[in-house]
């Protein structure tokens, strides 16, 4: 009766995990840039003395949805979205880099130039600070552009450069922050190849028709490992009463 207790248990404790996961991605269907979170289920076999006589699902968080999402205009100046593949360099929380595809930019009072959540972005000699009274440009290389407010445009600054890269994918993480990161611990190289399109924001790749049929078959799945277990303990008060009477 153990080894199909145990093994419902398992089940149902790594479906629940997987509909954390795909919870998150409806939670950000409408986040700019978020990369959907791909899980598996992968068999265990349990290894013991003898032969195997278990199996237990293990769910396996395989990587993310690097698939380019729907662009859309927004015309502000200060929004991008990276074209195809590629990423924004922006300086996390712990002061190492992280990679985004959220190009809703801002500038703060003091001038530096942040992502919509407060983090600083990267350029090719570190954060990037806008003038006062200025018009800002960004041009499809990522070249950051000023003209003082009310003044012609020959009067054009160049104050930096956004720094886009493009990592192997297999290179990538996902942290707790929802940003990117090398595994390795290092900062990427610039890329400068990776465009971007001005005045645009990218949405969310997630597809969240799928996200929730998704979710109903990992509840159905739930469910009849409970059935299991209930039919376990069932079997087990049965065996009991036969053995009390015996």
């Amino acid at each position: 009766m153990d080894r199909l207790i145990y093994t419902a248990m398992t089940g149902a404790s790594q479906v629940l995990q997987q509909q954390a996961a795909v919870s998150e991605n409806l939670a950000n269907a409408n986040t700019t840039g978020f990369r959907a979170v791909l899980n598996t289920f992968r068999a265990v076999p349990l290894v013991g003395e003898g032969l195997a006589t278990r199996t237990f699902v293990v769910d396996s968080t395989v990587g993310a949805d690097f698939t380019p999402a729907v662009l859309h205009q927004t015309g502000r100046s200060l929004d991008v979205a990276v074209q195809g593949k590629g990423w924004i360099a922006v300086q996390a929380p712990d002061g190492k880099e992280a990679y985004t595809r959220n190009g809703n930019l801002q500038v703060t009072a003091n001038g530096v130039l942040q992502t919509g959540g407060g983090l600083n972005i990267l350029g090719d000699t570190g954060p990037i600070t806008i003038p006062p009274d200025t018009e800002v440009t960004i041009a499809k290389d990522g070249t950051i552009s000023t003209v003082p407010s009310g003044m012609q445009p020959n009067l054009v600054v160049v104050v930096g450069r956004l720094k886009l890269v493009d990592p192997p994918a297999g290179q990538l993480e996902r942290g707790a922050d929802g940003m990117f990161r090398l595994n390795s611990g290092k900062a990427a190289a610039a890329d400068a190849t990776v465009n971007i399109v001005p005045g645009s924001l990218e949405d969310s790749n997630v597809n969240p028709v799928e996200a929730m049929v998704n979710m109903i078959s990992l509840s159905r799945k739930f469910d009849m490992q409970m059935k299991l277990l209930q039919s376990a303990d069932s079997n087990a008060q049965q065996a009991t009463q036969i053995l009390n009477v015996a």
